[in-house]
């Protein structure tokens, strides 16, 4: 499988725009909702036994369990009957907001990142639909869910046999943009893997890393280093014997 992504210029109408800043806006919520309830569920469980802490922190029951992606999931899909700005979005929109946060926090624990942030308006400016209908594309217009046809900028065509997977929505200074992930079912052939000491078939050897400097010319992981040839000194000697002679 192939993977590309395309950006292009939108040419969204007012209403359109609206749109886009009303599902922005949901989204940020989602997402500011969904991580205070992780990190209350963390703080809940910090606070010891026999004192409590200066701070207010809203108590969570220690048989609650983690608020984890599909729970989350569940609780947003019960939430729409409270709340109904959250029906104005795409439900699929909202879901992968929730993914993304489930991979930042995730990212989090196992490389030892930050906690992911809290957005704000300018921190949040793009939303991904996961999927699109039949034939999203014609020469003027993108059509999106909840959007509708939407005109853009063709500024380069869609590669012969590639097919539209997801369209990332992207708020910048200079307008709006769409970023298309395309995708074309190939086989694309594996890296060759090195021989290990027995001469594994189809292997490529040792490899070896390079690094380019000034004082050695080059210096490899194996410990080799390579001088840097002289060839302006070695010109220069020439010359110098030339005009003696």
């Amino acid at each position: 499988m192939l993977t590309m992504t395309y950006e292009y210029k939108l040419q969204p109408t007012p209403e359109q725009i609206d749109i886009i800043e009303q599902t922005l806006d949901v989204c940020r919520s989602v997402w500011n909702f969904s991580l205070r309830q992780r990190k209350d569920w963390c703080a809940s469980r910090k606070s010891p036994v026999n004192a409590c802490s200066l701070n207010c922190e809203y108590i969570i029951s220690a048989d609650a369990p983690f608020p984890n992606y599909h729970r989350q999931a569940k609780e947003l899909t019960d939430a729409k009957k409270q709340y109904p700005q959250l029906k104005t979005v795409h439900s699929q929109v909202l879901q992968q907001t929730l993914r993304t946060l489930d991979r930042a926090w995730d990212d989090m624990r196992a490389r030892g990142f930050g906690f992911p942030r809290f957005k704000n308006k300018y921190r949040l400016r793009s939303f991904v639909f996961p999927q699109l209908g039949k034939d999203p594309i014609r020469n003027d217009a993108l059509k999106l869910p909840k959007l509708g046809w939407v005109k853009w900028r063709l500024s380069r065509p869609i590669p012969e046999g590639f097919q539209v997977k997801q369209a990332r929505v992207v708020r910048k200074a200079s307008g709006y943009f769409v970023a298309l992930s395309l995708q074309l079912d190939v086989d694309v052939p594996s890296p060759l893997t090195p021989l290990s000491k027995g001469g594994m078939k189809g292997g490529i050897g040792h490899p070896r890393g390079l690094d380019l400097g000034f004082e050695k010319f080059v210096a490899t992981s194996d410990g080799e280093e390579i001088k840097r040839p002289r060839f302006l000194k070695t010109l220069q000697r020439k010359v110098e014997l030339l005009q003696r002679s």
